[in-house]
């Protein structure tokens, strides 16, 4: 099976830089979620991969809400990043670099790629005029602001007029640039709906956009003029660039551009898409730098059919989630009922409902009976058979051949939800066939070699299953390979993985035969509604 992406053995993969103006939320843990199971993914593939985090320390929001906390804002920053941290280790998350653009290194990047861009005379001083919102940390244009003239994303906060000097960026200068780079680079922006989004956005022509303000303490100093401070989104965008530096090597563009740079695929929130999609490509065509492979936007999230907020008293807490239900319940459901690219609904009665029909009963029921017969018939151990000699009709192995390729093509494109229905297809019809079969009635015939070939062939496909799934639900798929023998840890990063490896793996017929099995256990404690 070739490489679904490019011959290039490295990927590098971002989440957005989360802004720490408060505790993170269920959005930021459904973005880093993704992240965190296509880098997984990638691994498993034998990879070379660099998963990227952090947060976005600087601004007017920032330093407004340490002031109203009554706190200094880097005090205020350094709470909120224990928080991301924290929630990070709780849903399993295994990223490569964590930035804070609050580092010093960080700021020497900016500062360079700030002195290219200059130097390229795309800055320049003029006056800035405008609604200004401060959570956006953005100048916005009228057609985005409500007749009330409140923001159309913070609904409850209204915009402020501002009238002051400003640094701009010459974002106008590269509208041409762009428009080509979109036609020659079709797979740039996905899904098709942002691409279209920023296309008339575009299309409609680019303003300057002011990369500096006054009155903003909470930032860097801009390198040409220190009444200035340097713009919260050109300062964060290079947040991507100064992960890539190896923590011991000197802070330069050059070091830290020499291994993983373009990043493959920047994941976002769609509400940032502008940023990543125009801004982003722009500035780095004026440092004359090559641009990432890939944008993509996701949707926003709802609860029982309505927005989340704290002002709406309608929230989801992922640290209570998490305790409640685990780790993998949480990257199951998200990833497996929301379309990854459009709006998505949490409601707690649906949640149970999905975890305990595929995990508890499913997957769960179908390992559990056919180890409990394998230890009953075949001394606890996996049968052993000639996997060539079963039938490619077989029902299991049928579906099983082809289900390799279908997941890792639903993988590279982000299609979570058909991951897992391409599975479950395969740990339904397992249950099926155990039901049809009834290898219990085998075995008082006497057909022990048709009961090896039935116990075998489910077996098998729950392993596979397994093996598919580990990106999603890593814990849970540890648990199934242990009591089919194995001791396989897909948590271990360090674990050396290749191409050959995974092939080999995705293969329908793989489980050695005369293996010892461990005990049957629940892989998933169903859960009781309350």
């Amino acid at each position: 099976m070739k490489n679904m992406y490019t011959d290039k053995n490295t990927f590098a993969i971002t989440t957005p830089l989360y802004y720490v103006n408060d505790l993170p939320h269920i959005g930021s843990a459904y973005t880093t979620i993704a992240a965190d199971t296509l880098a997984r993914f990638q691994r498993l593939q034998g990879r070379s991969v660099l998963m990227i985090t952090g947060t976005d320390e600087h601004g007017q929001k920032i330093q407004r809400t340490a002031e109203n906390k009554g706190r200094n804002p880097k005090e205020h920053c350094d709470s909120v990043v224990r928080g991301f941290e924290s929630l990070w280790e709780q849903l399993n998350i295994q990223y490569d670099r964590f930035i804070r653009t609050t580092a010093p290194n960080h700021e020497k990047i900016v500062k360079e790629f700030f002195q290219r861009v200059w130097e390229k005379e795309d800055i320049y001083l003029s006056q800035q005029k405008g609604w200004y919102c401060v959570s956006c940390e953005e100048f916005k244009e009228e057609r985005e602001l409500t007749e009330d003239k409140h923001c159309v994303i913070h609904t409850n906060q209204k915009v402020e007029w501002r009238d002051e000097q400003n640094y701009f960026f010459r974002l106008s200068r590269y509208q041409e640039r762009l428009q080509a780079f979109y036609q020659d680079r079709q797979e740039f922006i996905q899904p098709q709906s942002r691409r279209n989004e920023v296309l008339s956005f575009v299309n409609q022509g680019l303003q300057d956009f002011s990369i500096s303000r006054v009155n903003v303490d909470w930032a860097f100093k801009l390198p040409v003029d220190s009444s200035h401070t340097i713009y919260v989104w050109f300062d964060a965008l290079l947040g991507y660039v100064t992960a890539l530096l190896d923590p011991d090597s000197e802070p330069t563009l050059e070091n830290a551009l020499s291994k993983w740079w373009p990043i493959n695929l920047h994941l976002i929130g769609k509400d940032i898409l502008r940023f990543h999609a125009v801004y982003w490509p722009a500035m780095l065509m004026s440092a004359d730098l090559p641009l990432p492979e890939r944008v993509f936007g996701h949707g926003f999230l709802t609860k029982d059919g309505k927005k989340m907020g704290k002002s709406l008293n309608n929230t989801l807490d992922p640290f209570e989630l998490i305790q409640k239900y685990g780790s993998d319940a949480v990257r199951y459901y998200f990833l497996k009922e929301i379309e990854f690219g459009v709006d998505g609904d949490f409601n707690e009665n649906r949640f149970i409902n999905v975890l305990n029909a595929d995990l508890a009963n499913d997957l769960g029921n179908l390992l559990n009976r056919t180890l409990k017969m394998a230890h009953k018939y075949f001394n606890g151990q996996i049968p052993k058979i000639n996997v060539q000699e079963v039938e490619v009709t077989h029902p299991l192995k049928k579906i099983g051949m082809g289900l390799g390729e279908k997941v890792t093509q639903a993988y590279t494109s982000l299609d979570f939800s058909q991951v897992c229905e391409a599975v479950l297809i395969l740990v339904r019809t397992g249950n099926k066939y155990i039901d049809e079969t009834a290898p219990w009635s085998l075995y008082k015939q006497g057909q022990l070699e048709a009961l090896t070939e039935v116990l075998y062939s489910v077996l098998e496909s729950v392993r596979l299953v397994a093996y598919l799934l580990s990106p999603i639900i890593p814990n849970i798929s540890n648990a199934i390979y242990q009591q089919l023998g194995f001791s396989n840890n897909f948590n271990d990063k360090s674990a050396i993985n290749s191409s050959e490896t995974f092939v080999k793996q995705v293969s329908w017929g793989a489980l050695p035969g005369n293996q010892l099995l461990g005990q049957p256990q629940p892989i998933f404690q169903r859960i009781d509604m309350i």
